[in-house]
Formats: C-alpha cells, sequence, structure tokens
C-alpha cells in the first residue's frame, strides 16, 4: 500500500515582487468588502420586520453562501502570494475542507437560485396565492433542500476522492478541489472521472432548464396580462434574479472552458479565483440597488444615524 502523505505543496498563481503586493491588496479589499456587504445584507434582512419576505429570506442563502465559499479560499490565497511556491504547504485535511467548501459554494449557488426562481414564478403567475405557498414552512423547506442537496452530492463527490491512495503532493491550483485532489492518486480514477461529469452535467441542465421554464411561464403570464404593475413587478424583481444567476453561470463556463487550454494554465487560476470573488461582491450590490425595500430601509438606518448625533 502507498503511504499517504499528510501534506500537500499548492503552486498556486506565479508572481513577480513588482505585481504581488497589488494583487495582494487587490483581492483583501474584495474580501473585506465580500464580508460587510453580505453580512450586512443578512443583517438588515433579519432585523428589519418589513423584509421579513420570502424574497429576501432566500436570497440571505447567497450571502451566506458567498462568505462561505470566500472565507476558506481567499484568506488561504492572500496567505500564498506573500510566500514562495515551495513554501506553500497545505495539510491534507485542511485541502480537503477548502475543496468540500469550494463544490459546496459552486453547488449552492445554482440551487439557491432555483428555489428564488420559483419563487419569482409563484409571485407572478400565482399571486393571489403567493402568501399561501410560500408561508414559512415552505421557505425552510426550500432552504433545506437546496442546501441538502448540495451536501449529498458534493459529500459523494469527494467521498470518492478520499477512498483512493496518494502517490503524489503537488496541487497545480491556486486552491484545493476535487480534479486537484484525485490526481494526487496513482489509482484507477475513470469511477471519479464518471461521477463528476454527471454531477457538473445534471446540475447544470437542472438548474438551466428550471430557469428557461420559469421565466418562460412568467413572460407568458405578463404577455397575457394587462396589469402594469404586475409586469413592472416582474421587470424589476426578475431582472435582478436574472442578473444574479448569469453573473454565476458565465463566471462558470469561462472556467469550465479554460480547463480545455492547458496551455493557459495562469488564466484558468485568474479565473478560478474570480469565481468566488466576483459573484461574491456583485450579489449584494445589485440586489441592494434593485431592491426599493432595502434601499428604504439603508436611507433610513443612515437617517436615523445622521439624526441621533443632534440631540
Amino acid at each position: 500500500m502507498i503511504e499517504k502523505s499528510n501534506f500537500c505543496i499548492s503552486t498556486g498563481l506565479k508572481f513577480t515582487n513588482t505585481n504581488k503586493y497589488p494583487v495582494f491588496l487587490f483581492l483583501l479589499l474584495a474580501y473585506v468588502f465580500i464580508l460587510i456587504a453580505n453580512v450586512g445584507i443578512v443583517i438588515l434582512i433579519w432585523t428589519d420586520r418589513s423584509l421579513h419576505q420570502p424574497m429576501y429570506l432566500l436570497f440571505c442563502n447567497l450571502s451566506i453562501n458567498d462568505v462561505m465559499g470566500n472565507s476558506l479560499l481567499v484568506p488561504r490565497v492572500l496567505a500564498d502570494i506573500l510566500v514562495p511556491p515551495s513554501e506553500r504547504v497545505i495539510h491534507y485535511y485542511e485541502c480537503l475542507m477548502q475543496a468540500f467548501t469550494t463544490h459546496m459554494f459552486g453547488t449552492n449557488a445554482h440551487t439557491v437560485l432555483m428555489i428564488m426562481a420559483f419563487d419569482r414564478y409563484v409571485a407572478i403567475c400565482n399571486p393571489l396565492r403567493y402568501a399561501t405557498i410560500m408561508n414559512g414552512k415552505m421557505v425552510i423547506k426550500l432552504t433545506v433542500s437546496a442546501w441538502g442537496v448540495s451536501f449529498v452530492l458534493v459529500a459523494i463527490l469527494l467521498g470518492l476522492t478520499i477512498r483512493l491512495n496518494r502517490c503524489r503532493t503537488l496541487i497545480t491550483n491556486p486552491y484545493c478541489d476535487n480534479p486537484s485532489l484525485f490526481k494526487l492518486s496513482c489509482e484507477d480514477v475513470f469511477i471519479n472521472n464518471v461521477y463528476g461529469l454527471a454531477f457538473t452535467v445534471v446540475l447544470l441542465s437542472s438548474s438551466i432548464c428550471s430557469i428557461i421554464l420559469t421565466y418562460s411561464k412568467i413572460t407568458a403570464a405578463c404577455l397575457t396580462s394587462n396589469s402594469k404593475s404586475l409586469n413592472s413587478k416582474a421587470l424589476k424583481t426578475c431582472s435582478t434574479h436574472l442578473c444574479l444567476y448569469l453573473i454565476m453561470l458565465v463566471s462558470g463556463l469561462i472556467l469550465i472552458a479554460l480547463h480545455r487550454f492547458p496551455q493557459l494554465p495562469e488564466y484558468r487560476k485568474i479565473s478560478a479565483i474570480l469565481f468566488n470573488i466576483v459573484p461574491g461582491s456583485l450579489n449584494p450590490v445589485i440586489y441592494g440597488l434593485q431592491s426599493q425595500e432595502i434601499l428604504k430601509c439603508l436611507s433610513k438606518l443612515f437617517h436615523l444615524k445622521r439624526v441621533i448625533p443632534s440631540f
């Protein structure tokens, strides 16, 4: 049996002395913004009763997912920037946890946006039954389903990798993921490749098909309705959701496409990091700017802060 090493070496990104500090500063500021914006949105929604609506409660899942996905990735990347590639050592179990979080982040992004699409479908196509259908229990069921499905799929994905004996220690990605882990093995990884491909195809096809079906029905409902308020509501809320989905989908597809070009390893590594940072940064901004209720709560909050010191 091949002896398993408890440590791996991550090559990560290649930097020069002139560009590593600007990159470090950019990633640090992006991470701080992601934390402040997403945690701030969650706190605002949970503390303001006017925002205790299914649409905002479901969006909290996306903010929590963005914080989770970036918190185990960006700090490690920041630490690696400041040390030479030969000293970027990571414990195997830390690497495994990072891979689990990375795949949970990507999978959750799809499942959460799918349940948010269902919420918009009910709100636009069944407005009179919206309060009955999207009650507290339904919100909890949708949330548990989104996270539960992601957990099971990712647990099986990494479970197939953990069983493999390792004979290598070099990870060529800027962070750990499932392909990086099973490439450490000298055993047959056919099952890993088959399940990984099936996992990706099922997730993407389910996600894309559900979005297309949902928005087709919403479009049909708007075209057959003479209500301007309904069409205006659909345009505001659905455009925001669709924008978030397209950002996540395009970021993921660019990363997948770059895997087909082994001669561009640095571009693939950069896109892998941006896949986490870009959606995490833009989601709270887009949702916050498009939501009148959130903007009202924020303006009320800042107005109170200006008024209080005057007493």
